[in-house]
């Protein structure tokens, strides 16, 4: 028994993967709880976790560490390239294989999915695997979530105009800045003083983070099956969602591998780079469908690839960094 959770966890599988699982099912068995209807407001109590969640982020985020990456001008840049302009337009250029109107709300969560920042902690812990730029990476990922804050929107902004003929940019882009800027600017500001008891605790605070991701998941999809909008799925489309994840995860890992070495980055500049590049955060992506599509009960749609490309980047990734990692033991061996 040791040996297969061993196994899953070093495949990046772990109880929280296991428990978002479960909250789609308690959502499919028991999705009144989270609906608007409901007289618990699971809803409200879950957009004010995602306030301290972002404000124990920005305790955590030493102006120092961020000091220590600012150098590599050219990492930062091919980073956020692939993170916010190499994804959408592989998803634009995607567009006319989803046709009709079904499969343009799956078109719409996907692209959802490729204008979101990448992931902060999995990112970094993968490049520490990997014996890539810690400093870079931390920087690269922490920058990515504060971008994203504007970037999403303005992508989103293009797609959701032409087809509701009206998105309040300035709105959407307030409610993330309360929600998101304020808190880690709050947190940043107070890093002096409680950045050792957060780092002391970051255990009892992911706890915390992901508690807030879970409800957000039950949430969004107690409206999604409660208005009946998976009918229309079958599980073959699931596994091919799954696999199309899985290729656009590997089509931009490759690419960042490419230009990497284009430009003769070091090995462990290349290891940011395509680690750093090309992940998605689940937690930005939870935050920004409750902003981006409020009230909509297709939310549970919409958050649909973001959960599944979440799980596999994981899995991928980590198999990845620990074959490089074996790779720079090797090299290390030969000199």
């Amino acid at each position: 028994m040791n040996k297969i959770v061993v196994l899953a966890q070093k495949a990046g599988l772990d109880g929280f993967l296991l428990a978002l699982i479960g909250m789609i099912g308690l959502a499919y068995v028991w999705p009144y709880p989270g609906m608007k209807t409901s007289p618990v407001p699971l809803n409200e109590i879950a957009t004010y976790g995602v306030s301290v969640v972002f404000f124990f982020y920005g305790l955590r985020l030493s102006p120092e560490k961020l000091k220590a990456g600012l150098t590599n001008w050219r990492l930062h840049a091919m980073i956020h390239i692939s993170t916010f302009v190499f994804f959408p337009l592989i998803a634009l250029a995607c567009r006319p294989l989803f046709g009709g109107s079904e499969n343009e709300m799956l078109w719409l969560s996907i692209f959802f999915l490729t204008t979101l920042p990448s992931t902060v902690s999995s990112a970094v812990v993968m490049v520490s695997i990997a014996h890539g730029n810690i400093p870079a990476a931390i920087f690269n990922a922490s920058i990515s979530s504060l971008l994203g804050v504007f970037i999403t929107p303005l992508w989103m902004g293009l797609v959701l105009d032409t087809a509701s003929g009206h998105f309040d940019l300035m709105g959407v882009v307030g409610k993330l800045s309360l929600q998101v800027v304020l808190p880690v600017g709050l947190g940043l500001l107070l890093n002096k003083s409680w950045g050792d008891f957060a780092e002391r605790n970051k255990k009892k605070i992911r706890y915390f983070d992901q508690s807030t991701i879970l409800l957000i998941v039950y949430t969004s999809f107690c409206e999604s099956f409660g208005e009946h909008l998976f009918s229309g799925f079958e599980i073959k489309d699931i596994v091919l969602l799954g696999i199309g994840m899985l290729v656009l995860f590997f089509l931009i890992f490759l690419m960042l591998r490419f230009f990497s070495r284009l430009l003769h980055f070091s090995r462990e500049d290349e290891i940011t780079a395509v680690f750093c590049g090309s992940k998605k955060s689940l937690i930005q992506g939870a935050v920004m469908s409750k902003v981006l599509f409020s009230g909509a009960s297709y939310a549970g749609v919409i958050l649909l690839p973001i959960m599944l490309y979440h799980a596999l980047q994981l899995i991928a990734a980590s198999v990845l960094a620990q074959r490089m990692a074996r790779k720079n033991a090797e090299i290390a061996e030969a000199r």
